[in-house]
């Protein structure tokens, strides 16, 4: 039973374990956040749609204050202490706020609702980066590229349980218990980072060498400043390329945020009601990653490479604008929608991560870090401001599928010199004499 598994997702010798512990742990990570995720859109719905665009630039200048922050945790800490650190504090949080609805209720409203929308949007940004920080620092090029799409269907089933849970513990617990469900996976969590860490793979080394290796690396702390991911963004064209890719895709995938917000205001004004719809977008829309992962992604990935992989994603999008400025109905949106987070969260996500294979480990915590939170966050207040100028000028979705068009091509090229830039990083890594990735079969 097992090798048949191996044999059917390209497991090696000794993979396994580590996958299956990487997989649970972004299960608990993904149920967390999806359990809270409706509730987060409704709060932030309650003051107008024109209240979220500020929103998001509360959230991106949050983020941008917590990067040196989190940078100062990684340069002081040992690896897993930094990320405890991080994981234990949401944790925290989350039991605060769930005081703040059983003991204060009275004090819970619009605007404190709007706190937790811009506490929930950092929140989601750092327990997924420190996640796939991780990975990236306990997998090689080799097996991001052919494990990370599996790893990553377990952060899904994650995202189908989470919303299914809440439905079902929020009526006997009531609403804020759901806080605490969430810290507790939170805590979870990282007990199962420690696990991963210390649980053995093969990587074409001995059990004993790996385990040396290891042992060290955890020992050793990173070091360096708090804004040493600023710095070394700027200063590599590889890591300034990842920057513009997340750039270009958070834009777009705002434009579709807000647009599914409007359509789903104008479609029902209670509050429940729209959270309930919320929720059920958001669950079809798992199957359908579900679905990509355990079926193409790691197919696609391991015969087209990183490259092809990365560029899916733009010309699906510019695909479904073009659909949606002609149809404009609901259906078609929550078309696109399940379309460009299955391409994102099936494919392109684990694509991505897959590129900081090849980075150094000061690189994959702090420049990965400012990357996925604060130019994740500033590709949202763009996006939020331009889709709002747009619909200001009487363009709505004719007008944004003009500027997604050109600016999915510019994303798409972008992607395909990403892929070939990684496979020019694991080649040189490798040594003169090991065959590129994308030509490297699996192991008999």
């Amino acid at each position: 039973m097992r090798g048949r598994l191996a044999d059917l997702f390209n497991l090696r010798r000794g993979e396994l374990a580590p996958v299956l512990v990487a997989a649970a742990f972004f299960f608990c990570i993904l149920t967390a956040l999806m359990m809270l995720r409706p509730a987060r859109d409704a709060l932030g719905m309650e003051r107008g749609i024109d209240s979220v665009r500020w929103l998001f630039i509360g959230t991106a200048v949050v983020t941008l204050a917590v990067n040196p922050l989190f940078g100062g945790l990684v340069a002081r800490l040992r690896r897993l202490h930094f990320i405890s650190a991080t994981y234990a504090f949401f944790a925290l949080s989350l039991a605060g706020f769930w005081a703040l609805l059983v003991f204060a209720p009275g004090a819970v409203g619009t605007r404190s609702g709007q706190v937790f929308y811009v506490w929930f949007s950092v929140f989601n940004l750092f327990v997924t980066m420190v996640f796939w920080a991780l990975l990236a620092d306990r997998f090689s090029s080799d097996q991001g590229r052919r494990l990370f799409a599996l790893v990553a269907a377990g952060g899904t089933l994650g995202a189908i349980f989470g919303p299914w849970l809440a439905s079902r513990l929020a009526e006997p617990l009531g609403t804020p218990s759901l806080l605490l469900v969430a810290a507790g996976f939170l805590l979870l969590a990282i007990l199962l980072a420690w696990v991963l860490v210390h649980v053995r793979s093969d990587r074409g080394a001995s059990a004993a060498a790996e385990a040396a290796s290891d042992i060290a690396s955890e020992e050793r702390r990173i070091g360096g400043s708090a804004w040493a991911g600023l710095r070394a963004v700027f200063a590599s064209p590889y890591l300034m390329g990842i920057a513009g890719y997340v750039l270009a895709m958070t834009v777009v995938a705002t434009f579709i945020y807000f647009t599914r917000l409007q359509m789903v205001a104008a479609a029902e004004s209670d509050l429940d009601a729209r959270t309930g719809l919320l929720g059920s977008i958001d669950m079809w829309t798992q199957i359908a990653v579900l679905a990509l992962q355990l079926t193409l992604t790691g197919q696609i990935i391991r015969r087209f490479g990183l490259a092809v992989a990365l560029a899916v994603l733009p010309v699906a999008t510019a695909l479904g604008f073009v659909g949606l400025a002609i149809y404009g109905s609901f259906a078609m949106l929550v078309v696109l929608e399940a379309m460009n987070r299955a391409v994102q969260r099936g494919l392109t996500r684990p694509a991505r991560e897959a590129l900081f294979t090849v980075v150094s480990r000061e690189e994959k915590y702090k420049a990965k870090a400012f990357i996925d939170t604060f130019v994740y966050r500033a590709g949202d207040v763009v996006g939020a401001q331009v889709e709002g100028a747009l619909g200001r000028i009487g363009l709505a979705l004719g007008g944004l599928a003009t500027v997604v068009v050109p600016l999915a091509v510019a994303w798409a090229l972008l992607g395909l010199w990403l892929g070939r830039a990684h496979v020019h990083r694991a080649a040189t890594q490798a040594g003169p004499g090991a065959r590129p990735p994308a030509a490297q079969g699996p192991a008999a």
